[in-house]
């Protein structure tokens, strides 16, 4: 894009109309963006680790109570989470989009010797395997997806259950993504960042769609010395509580349990996500996906 397009661009845009997502699978936003993952900082990307061993113990103690347990980790990023299952008498595969977390999660399963497989592909699109005891999609990464993509995660991850399997979520709060959607366009500049190692301006929009429930945002990445221009668009879908749960039941998921966080209890400092358990009921045959 040049400065003209940005000045011309359409005022509002549909929800996905300008994209999926911003760019994970690109090598260097991906090298970027592991940067971000690992800091302990901030938790724009990652939780920091304290955070997560909470997680991992309630997931352990209170989810898999102990037993050791065949995980499936949808949108694994750097393998924070299978990691220190994998510690924890687990085996684990990981799937994500971005190289750069793939191969550092790669790197410390080998060096540790860990029961930890990953790959990287498109959860949408990567076959997933079977009978699995639990799958993880975490840190609000389900309402990114267009209906239609949700629906058919849900439906590939009831398949790669074994019977009486569960899938852990922590997606986002209806509340918490039409706050989003209301927030005023800002912008900032910097030396060097996420978004390129270069000096640039970020400026940022966010628009609300009632009819369909989706906040839409909008990065525009202005190059400092050229004045290129790159657009980023992503959009989150709302879901109320009925809603994720008339979602899983017609994927076929029974025993929907909602919990405030992922330690069961309220989180002060993340209350925008929940926790929801969801149970793949026994007696019904299963293949792979």
């Amino acid at each position: 894009m040049e400065l003209i397009d940005l000045v011309n661009r359409k005022t509002i845009p549909f929800p996905w109309e300008e994209g999926d997502n911003i760019p994970w699978n690109d090598p260097d936003f991906s090298q970027r963006m592991l940067k971000e993952h690992l800091s302990q900082e901030h938790e724009a990307a990652s939780r920091n680790f304290h955070r997560i061993d909470q997680h991992v113990t309630w997931i352990h103690n209170h989810v898999l109570q102990e037993k050791p347990s065949k995980i499936l980790d949808l949108g694994c990023g750097p393998g924070l989470y299978s990691i220190r299952l994998a510690k924890l008498n687990h085996k684990c595969h990981g799937i994500d989009y971005s190289p750069a977390s793939i191969a550092y999660a790669k790197q410390i399963a080998h060096a540790e010797e860990l029961d930890c497989t990953f790959l990287e592909a498109d959860i949408r699109k990567a076959k997933y395997g079977n009978r699995f005891d639990a799958v993880m999609l975490l840190y609000g990464e389900l309402n990114i997806f267009r209906p239609s993509h949700t629906k058919l995660i849900l439906d590939k991850s009831y398949q790669a259950l074994q019977l009486g399997g569960v899938l852990i979520l922590e997606p986002h709060t209806f509340a918490a993504v039409q706050t989003w959607g209301s927030k005023s366009p800002s912008w900032y500049t910097t030396s060097s960042g996420l978004n390129s190692l270069e000096p640039h301006l970020v400026l940022e929009e966010y628009f609300w769609d009632t009819d369909a429930q989706v906040t839409t945002n909008r990065y525009f990445i202005i190059d400092a010395s050229s004045g290129n221009v790159i657009r980023y668009t992503q959009s989150v879908q709302a879901y109320t509580e009925q809603d994720y749960t008339t979602l899983l039941e017609h994927c076929g998921y029974t025993g929907i349990r909602f919990y405030p966080s992922l330690t069961g209890k309220p989180d002060p400092q993340q209350p925008e996500l929940i926790a929801i358990l969801a149970y793949k009921p026994e007696g019904l045959l299963t293949g792979e996906y």
